[in-house]
C-alpha cells in the first residue's frame, strides 16, 4: 500500500477475514498518516429546507412516504441561512454546506440559495458546499459561478445494494450529477450509511465505486435508526464491524477524506477515538439534519487529542 499501488475486492474481503484487528487497524492507521499526514477537515451544515420528500429511502426521517416525526418547513430566508453560517464560522469550522430534503431543487429555490451563498461569501471566509440532490449542469454552472465550490451528492450503499434501500431514483442518476458537478469545476463529496443490512461485500464494493469516481471526500453516516422509517428496527453494528469498515474504506482510497457524519452520537468516545485512529480524518460538526451530533467545541478538542491539526489546508482534488 505504502508503495501505491491498490488494492482489489480480493485483497479487501481477505482483509475484512483477518483475525488480528488490532494488526488492520494499526496498518490502516500507518496509510493514514503516510498518505493524509495529521491534516483534518471540518465542515458544518444547515438543514435548508427540510420534510416532505418525494423519494423513499428506506433511512430517511424526511421522506413523506414514512409516519415521522421530522420537522416540515420551507427554504429558510437567507438571513437564517447566514446566520447559521457565521455560527460555524465562529467555532473555526472550515466549510458550510447548504442541504435541501427532496428529490431536486427548483429553479426559484437554487436562485435563492445562490444568493444566499454569495452573501456567505461576502460576510465570512469560508468554503461552501451544497447537497441539494439532483440538479442538472447548469443548475450546477450556477451554483459554481455563486460560490459554491463543493457538491455532496451521497451514492448511500453499494451499486447492486441500493434498490433494496429506494426505487425512486437511482445509483446512476447519483453518479450523472457527480459528474457534472465536476465537470462545471467543484470537488466532489459523496459516501454513504452503513448498518442498513448490507454486508462487509456490499461496504466494499462501495468504496471501491466511490475509488472508481475518484472522490476525495467520503462521509462515512452508522445508521440512525428512526421511528417510522422501514429500517427503525435494524440490529446495529459492533463495534468491530464499524471500526474494520473505516479500515477498509482506507485501506481501499488512501488518498481520501474519511468523515465522520450522521450517527455518530451512537458511538461511545472510545470508539470515536478508535476510529480517528484507524482512518477517519474529517467530520461534519454540529447539528446534522434530523438527528442531534456532538458539540463543536468538544468535537475540536477530540479531533487536536488524536494528533490532527485543524487548521492545515484541506482542499482536495477532484
Amino acid at each position: 500500500m505504502l508503495s501505491g499501488k491498490l488494492i482489489d475486492e480480493a485483497d479487501a474481503l481477505l482483509l475484512s477475514e483477518a483475525q488480528d484487528k488490532e494488526a488492520l487497524y494499526e496498518a490502516a492507521h500507518i496509510i493514514t498518516q503516510h498518505y493524509m499526514s495529521n491534516r483534518f477537515d471540518t465542515c458544518s451544515i444547515v438543514n435548508a429546507k427540510s420534510g416532505n420528500c418525494s423519494e423513499n429511502c428506506k433511512w430517511c426521517a424526511q421522506s413523506k412516504h414514512y409516519p415521522t416525526k421530522a420537522d416540515v418547513y420551507p427554504l429558510l430566508s437567507e438571513a437564517e441561512i447566514v446566520k447559521h453560517a457565521k455560527n460555524s464560522e465562529a467555532y473555526e469550522i472550515k466549510r458550510f454546506s447548504l442541504v435541501t430534503s427532496g428529490r431536486h431543487t427548483s429553479q426559484r429555490d437554487l436562485d435563492k440559495i445562490c444568493a444566499s451563498v454569495a452573501a456567505i461569501k461576502r460576510e465570512t471566509g469560508l468554503k461552501c458546499c451544497a447537497s441539494l440532490g439532483l440538479l442538472t449542469k447548469k443548475q450546477l454552472t450556477q451554483l459554481k459561478e455563486n460560490g459554491v465550490e463543493n457538491y455532496h451528492c451521497n451514492i448511500e450503499s453499494a451499486p447492486s445494494y441500493f434498490p433494496n434501500l429506494c426505487t425512486t431514483h437511482t445509483i446512476d442518476e447519483k453518479v450523472a450529477t457527480l459528474r457534472a458537478a465536476r465537470e462545471v469545476g467543484m470537488r466532489l463529496c459523496s459516501g454513504g450509511i452503513i448498518g442498513m443490512g448490507e454486508t462487509t461485500t456490499h461496504r466494499i464494493e462501495m468504496a471501491l465505486y466511490l475509488r472508481k469516481l475518484g472522490v476525495l471526500s467520503i462521509p462515512i453516516n452508522l445508521l440512525q435508526p428512526i421511528e417510522g422509517t422501514p429500517l427503525m428496527n435494524t440490529a446495529p453494528l459492533t463495534d468491530d464491524e464499524l471500526l474494520t469498515t473505516i479500515a477498509l474504506f482506507r485501506f481501499i482510497n488512501p488518498t481520501a477524506y474519511l468523515r465522520f457524519s450522521g450517527g455518530r452520537s451512537l458511538m461511545s468516545e472510545a470508539v470515536q477515538q478508535k476510529a480517528l485512529y484507524v482512518g477517519i480524518n474529517a467530520a461534519i460538526m454540529g447539528d446534522l439534519l434530523t438527528t442531534v451530533a456532538s458539540q463543536a467545541a468538544n468535537d475540536r478538542q477530540l479531533f487536536a487529542s488524536a494528533g490532527y491539526a485543524l487548521d492545515r489546508e484541506t482542499d482536495w482534488e477532484g
